[in-house]
């Protein structure tokens, strides 16, 4: 099975790379490529989890092995594609299968090879404005402000910048969530940890809530028990700034507004701001 797995991928592969075919067939190869090596993953990992033998650890290594190799062989896989047919559709679906995988400046690096219909497709359009909104707001960067109307009955009192929370002399763990998140509500009581044994004149929490109704957060935020500042019915603003791509995302903002930490989790959380405290 896998001696026929890995002869129909290069098979595939090596389709897409030649310049004879035409656009439609080196996109259907690719994506029949994807498709069956999508296949032979599932069927490893459905094997790990079959097996009777092995303990909780030992299939988790096993399981992390596996998925390790297939994104080292999807990426190889898929930048040759890239590189072998800069203009075409299937160099966008080989950029697409791993832009989750790859680091943003790779990924940079592989758009700067596209040309043609490649180039001006709309997703490569999109992630190249992503990343130039992402190395704006990067570790390093200062804050971008932003406005919210929080009550669309009360525009006026209801108004909130996010310069009234952040670049005022404390430090600011920031966290990006919605109350249907589930992550995010895991992440609440790390959060509340560190703000019950900081808070004080050089530390503070703002929870800013992306992506949900106004009610739903505010319920959530009292049964979570969120008594810290809050930004409620923030939507897309806050995330179309910052590239936040998913939720949560935790950043710690420094007292004169300098961003120090993007994408916190768990201990992380709680060591970043013992770092930044000098405690």
């Amino acid at each position: 099975m896998k001696k026929c797995f890995y002869l129909i991928a290069a098979m595939a592969v090596m389709t897409v790379a030649c310049k004879s075919v035409p656009e439609e067939q080196k996109v259907a190869d690719f994506e029949a490529y994807i498709e069956q090596f999508m296949a032979e993953y599932n069927e490893k990992v459905s094997a790990i989890q079959a097996d009777s033998v092995s303990t909780d650890d030992e299939k988790r290594a096993k399981f992390e092995e596996i998925y390790e190799a297939t994104c080292d062989a999807l990426v190889a896989e898929c930048k040759d594609v890239i590189k072998k047919n800069p203009e075409s559709g299937a160099a966008v679906l080989a950029l697409k299968n791993i832009v989750g995988i790859v680091e943003p400046e790779e990924v940079e690096a592989l758009i700067a090879k596209l040309k043609g219909i490649a180039a001006e497709d709309e997703f490569v359009i999109q992630y190249k404005e992503l990343v130039a909104v992402k190395k704006a707001t990067a570790e390093g960067k200062m804050f971008t402000d932003f406005t919210v109307v929080q009550d669309e009955n009360d525009p006026e009192g209801s108004t909130v910048k996010f310069s009234d929370f952040v670049g005022k002399g404390k430090y600011v763990l920031v966290d990006f969530w919605a109350s249907w998140c589930g992550p995010c509500k895991r992440e609440l009581p790390n959060i509340a940890a560190v703000y019950e044994k900081y808070k004080g004149d050089d530390f503070d929490v703002l929870s800013i809530a992306v992506w949900d109704k106004p009610e739903d957060t505010i319920k959530g935020a009292q049964e979570h028990g969120i008594v810290w500042s809050q930004i409620i019915n923030a939507q897309q603003i806050p995330t179309d700034i910052y590239g936040i791509e998913g939720i949560p995302h935790i950043m710690l903002v420094g007292p004169d507004g300098t961003i120090l930490k993007r994408d916190l989790r768990g201990e992380a959380i709680g060591e970043a701001v013992a770092e930044a405290l000098g405690r």
